[in-house]
């Protein structure tokens, strides 16, 4: 009952609407009672919290709901509180519009003893907005620390799929992602399918059952200028650019701030055309400032020579919005299309890994330190490498994405810590002074470096990475930015 509970929204958290309560009597058994309440105009969700007395006489209530128009669903006697949004909805219930007006509670009664009463309550919640906290109502970890997650996959909800148990290439249900992701120790992912939010009923379905693992709802917004994933709504959001719903990105980027989400850019390398419409970001007047974050490294650029540096690699274009003056934060997504892993090739889900510097386990928290910049990938899929920079200069201290003052002639100290990745070296990349590196190799499985910069008191930006033995990335950092605007 109590994992049932978590689905709603926290009661703690918002502000409680209304409260309905009543009591049943013998009269009651083996009858049903509607109880009506008015739902406002552009509610967007409803949560109701129900609780009865008289459980030791073995009294029993049953719990469905109606809206004006129709039954939206019947849980009987194993959920203790439902959800219901336009996008999703607690398993047993129908998502849909919420329309005003008089909703009832329908409550059955298939025992009530003689002389026993049965008391109940149902806290009643309406949500106004679009923004939503996720489907797990408390955090997954509540401490602090780096977590691992795959931003980009793909399942029956558009292009992906996998073999059917006759070896069949079917529609890949998304069970299939989540037991892969949950396999290779991801602590979060987010379903990205394309234009689309129906994953997102069986997600709130799976989120009790894979109860270490953050579900983060995502779609990967798909036109013919470009393809973007959006993070954290649950709500449809207009998708078709250049057309009236959408005449320009900025009227799509309205909607996601509005909801409280973020947007990153999706595999920007890959050409356009016949080969892949609109893979390419050729969005005109793309206003860089509202957007969080760009995929620079996209699972299938590791199937290519050079890997995440291949031909369709997506970091000369993040690294142009840096020198731009623009702070976007650098992510991976496997892309993946199947459910699967290849070990072979070290590709699929988890590769790349994005992983984030958060304040615990949970979807608002993720979100915050993806737009802080506060992540590193993990080109190698690994399940520990680490990647810790920070800098110090006149006693400000900022990790990555963080920005610092650096005045001229003011001495900014880095340091490093990196760990899990023995035979591995240290490399750097930005636009101002970048001094070499004493002592570039890790020949140990948990490192310390550490090197003086001065600063010239212009904006620049300075990024770590860590390559392997043949110069291949393993780690891409994102940057510290000195002087930069807020």
């Amino acid at each position: 009952m109590a994992i049932f509970a978590a689905l709603g929204l926290a009661a703690a958290a918002r502000a409680q609407d209304l409260t309905l309560t009543g009591v049943m009597t013998r009269a009651d058994h083996e009858h049903y009672r509607e109880v009506p309440f008015q739902v406002p105009g552009g509610t967007t969700r409803i949560t109701v919290e129900f609780a009865y007395t008289g459980k030791d006489q073995h009294s029993v209530i049953d719990l469905g709901v109606r809206d004006p128009v129709r039954f939206r669903g019947w849980s009987g006697g194993n959920k203790q509180s439902f959800t219901i949004s336009d996008a999703e909805a607690t398993p047993s219930y129908l998502p849909g519009p919420i329309p005003a007006g008089t909703w009832k509670l329908v409550l059955g009664v298939p025992n009530l003893r003689a002389g026993v009463e049965a008391h109940y309550t149902a806290k009643v919640h309406f949500d106004r907005g679009t923004s939503f906290a996720g489907f797990s109502a408390t955090p997954i970890k509540a401490t602090p620390g780096w977590y691992r997650g795959d931003l980009h996959m793909h399942t029956a909800h558009s292009d992906g799929s996998c073999a059917s148990h006759r070896g069949q290439r079917v529609p890949c249900p998304v069970f299939r992602t989540l037991e892969t992701a949950h396999a290779h120790g991801l602590d979060f992912i987010s379903v990205t399918d394309h234009n689309d939010t129906a994953q997102n009923e069986a997600l709130r379905e799976f989120a009790p059952y894979f109860d270490d693992l953050l579900l983060i709802p995502g779609r990967e917004l798909t036109t013919f200028w470009g393809h973007a994933n959006i993070w954290g709504p649950s709500a449809p959001m207009d998708f078709q650019l250049g057309s009236p719903r959408a005449p320009t990105l900025a009227a799509i980027q309205d909607q996601v701030e509005k909801a409280g989400g973020l947007i990153s850019i999706n595999h920007p390398g890959q050409p356009s055309g016949e080969a892949c419409m609109g893979c390419g970001w050729t969005a005109k007047d793309t206003d860089f400032s509202r957007i969080q974050a760009v995929e620079a490294v996209n699972g299938g650029a590791l199937r290519l020579p050079g890997g995440a540096e291949s031909a369709i690699s997506g970091i000369p274009f993040w690294e142009a919005r840096l020198n731009a003056g623009f702070r976007v934060t650098a992510v991976g997504g496997s892309d993946n299309h199947d459910a699967g892993i290849d070990q072979a090739t070290h590709t699929g889900i988890g590769f790349p890994t994005t992983v984030v510097h958060a304040s615990e386990l949970s979807q608002p928290a993720i979100l915050a330190g993806i737009r802080a910049g506060h992540v590193f990938v993990d080109i190698t899929g690994s399940r520990d490498k680490l990647l810790e920079v920070s800098a110090t200069s006149g006693g400000r201290v900022g990790e990555m994405g963080d920005a610092i003052a650096a005045p001229a002639g003011a001495v900014v100290r880095v340091s490093i810590h990196v760990a899990h990745a023995a035979g591995g070296s240290l490399s750097l990349a930005g636009n101002g002074p970048k001094p070499k590196l004493a002592d570039a190799a890790l020949a140990g499985d948990d490192e310390t470096r550490s090197f003086e910069v001065t600063g010239d008191g212009q904006r620049h930006w300075l990024r770590i990475d860590v390559r392997g033995p043949d110069g291949k990335l393993w780690l891409l950092g994102n940057p510290i930015y000195f002087n930069a605007q807020p």
